[in-house]
């Protein structure tokens, strides 16, 4: 069950990571405001997307794991 809560928090930690690295990177690239709006909104459109495939997969394994005999756990 620990494995469990380390690898969400690792994940949590992982994805909050990536944010916070992408958001510092679109504020201080030289562009102009409304180059760096565009920038943002497609950045977050892509991370929405990566997000659903994650969490599908996520979904997924654990239905696999859920499905599995016993005797295989």
């Amino acid at each position: 069950m620990e494995a469990r809560n380390s690898s969400g928090s690792f994940l949590t930690g992982l994805l909050i990571g990536a944010v916070v690295g992408v958001a510092v990177g679109i504020l201080f690239a030289p562009q102009s405001g409304k180059e760096t709006r565009k920038l943002v909104k497609e950045k977050a459109i892509k991370a929405k997307e990566k997000a659903s495939e994650l969490v599908q997969k996520v979904k997924n394994a654990s239905q696999k794991i859920k499905n599995r005999p016993q005797s295989e756990a």
